[in-house]
């Protein structure tokens, strides 16, 4: 049921549309048999929804803060309830997406995430909600006794409301990888309701990438690791620590590392490359400037801990980091896996999905979605852009990738189709049903060969999949994500999210449309 809006609202939210300036990229290309369909074949223009400079969007969010409370009372919202503005976003025909939190008696409300979506005029086309109870509890006392760390909370993830604590347990994963465990416990009986981990995991010589180019900056009679011309991000090296910032990577001569292990500066190399093709993907293709779009840059570090295997993004610090491998000679910096790293941050700064059942798969998946479309996009010759996941840094020791996107279960563990105990997998496995849709969506089902690798998809239902373009299917990717995913959205969600991206921009009788229905049905997901 969509509220009627006030005057007031409508007024502010076509001032808040004013403000957001939207870019347009046109154009056409043709994509190779070896490149598989990867070109943006569509005859109308691409616009990147996204395309507010920093400044602006910083003032749009500003403007429509202004206006939350009778956004609030517009949408009919308790009045111990508020809103804050998480982000604004205005598509090509004027409509504003604003992305909001939620607190009730000034507790942060845990699944109580909202985006509104308003037309230019000002008239709310509707409204999508992390959940549709009432936010309401009888008291904000807690009966049981409070420990000093926890924080109180209405907790609104699983049904109906209910006053909270959460406690962040901090410790260290089995693989040596940071843990900060999220505990939600029953404020008034004790029971915990919910634990999940905060710690999303997934000219230089680099190892992985070859001769690059870097953005580097002078200091002094030398150089540091600082591209200036991508909001100042910084590669850090820890030296095999487990905490802190580490060292800022230097040189003398601004020729870095060797293609090896074995230089220190190799690692750094890759994870700059990495953090400087994920930048200008994300410009290009979305018009968002940096992983928050604010034009900020995260940060990287590289030489985490001993023998450490595996590479993470962590909200708390706004940085990756990567292993250097079970002989600290093969660190996990390649394209794939920086873009993936990088675009935990981004989902943060969107949908914010939880880390945990379904909506932790499609986070995972995100990550691998958009780290697969950053190699793709880096067009390097020596790592080609594939549907396969980490298959440079071969973390299974025997030259096969992480995971594959054609088919997710050759891994070993991924889901090729959804059914309902997916959500109790695992978030790296649970997240092969939207890789493996977002595969079917770019190139279709069957045999083919693409840069040299060889996929065969198969469907759940056998049916014959046609795909629309990777360029296209990243574009509804992401606007799902951006404008209509919540922090709970599952796969079903999912489904909705994507069709209403691809009717907001191929329309609603296009080939696009009806290819997300397919490669969704294709998943079993109906």
């Amino acid at each position: 049921m969509t509220p009627h809006m006030n005057t007031r609202r409508a007024a502010a939210l076509a001032a808040v549309a004013a403000m957001v300036v939207v870019g347009v990229q046109t154009g056409s290309a043709n994509a190779s048999p070896d490149n598989g369909t990867d070109g943006p074949s569509a005859t109308r223009s691409v616009v990147p929804f996204g395309a507010n400079k920093a400044s602006q969007r910083t003032a749009a969010i500003k403007s429509a803060q202004s206006e939350a409370s009778s956004a609030a009372e517009s949408l009919g919202l308790g009045g111990k309830e508020k809103l804050i503005v998480r982000d604004v976003i205005k598509d090509a025909d004027g409509t504003v997406h604003t992305r909001y939190e939620r607190t009730y008696a000034g507790l942060p409300v845990l699944g109580g995430d909202l985006v509104t979506h308003t037309a230019a005029g000002g008239k709310l086309k509707g409204v999508t909600k992390a959940t549709e109870a009432r936010i309401a509890v009888p008291s904000t006392t807690a009966k049981i006794k409070t420990a000093a760390a926890a924080r109180k909370v209405v907790w609104a993830s699983d049904g109906k409301p209910v006053l909270a604590l959460e406690t962040v347990k901090k410790g260290v994963q089995k693989d040596g990888t940071p843990s900060r465990m999220h505990i939600i416990t029953d404020a008034n009986t004790g029971k915990e309701l919910r634990r999940f981990e905060a710690i999303e995991t997934g000219v230089g010589h680099s190892q992985y990438s070859g001769d690059v180019d870097l953005t580097t900056t002078g200091s002094g009679s030398g150089f540091e690791l600082t591209d200036g011309e991508r909001g100042g991000h910084k590669t850090y090296d820890l030296n095999q620590g487990e905490s802190g910032t580490g060292d800022l990577v230097t040189d003398d001569d601004d020729t870095w590392g060797d293609g090896t292990g074995g230089d220190r500066q190799t690692a750094a190399v890759d994870a700059a490359y990495g953090a400087a093709q994920t930048w200008d993907f994300y410009k290009s293709a979305f018009g968002r400037e940096g992983i928050a779009g604010d034009g900020k840059a995260a940060y990287s570090r590289v030489h985490y801990g001993d023998s450490y295997v595996n590479a993470f993004w962590d909200d708390s610090c706004f940085c990756m980091t990567y292993g250097d491998g079970a002989d600290n000679k093969s660190a996990l910096t390649a394209i794939d896996v920086a873009g993936h790293e990088m675009s935990h941050g981004l989902t943060s700064s969107t949908a914010n999905l939880d880390y945990y059942g379904e909506s932790g798969g499609l986070n995972e998946a995100t990550s691998d979605i958009l780290g697969t479309s950053v190699e793709f996009a880096a067009d390097n010759s020596t790592d080609v852009g594939d549907y396969l996941i980490g298959e440079k840094i071969d973390i299974n020791g025997d030259g096969t990738p992480l995971r594959y996107m054609d088919e997710p279960s050759k891994d070993g563990g991924s889901a090729d189709y959804w059914d309902s105990s997916v959500g109790d997998l695992d978030v790296h496995y649970s997240s092969g049903v939207a890789n493996h849709f977002f595969y079917l969506l770019s190139e279709g089902s069957g045999a083919k060969t693409i840069n040299g690798v060889d996929y065969d998809s198969p469907t759940s239902d056998g049916s014959t999949v046609t795909g629309i373009g990777r360029d296209k299917a990243v574009q509804i990717w992401y606007k799902a994500l951006a404008e209509y995913m919540t922090s709970s959205t599952d796969y079903a969600g999912a489904r909705e999210a994507t069709e209403k991206a691809a009717t907001d921009l191929y329309g609603a009788d296009s080939e696009e449309l009806s290819a997300v229905q397919a490669a969704w049905s294709g998943v079993n997901v109906k």
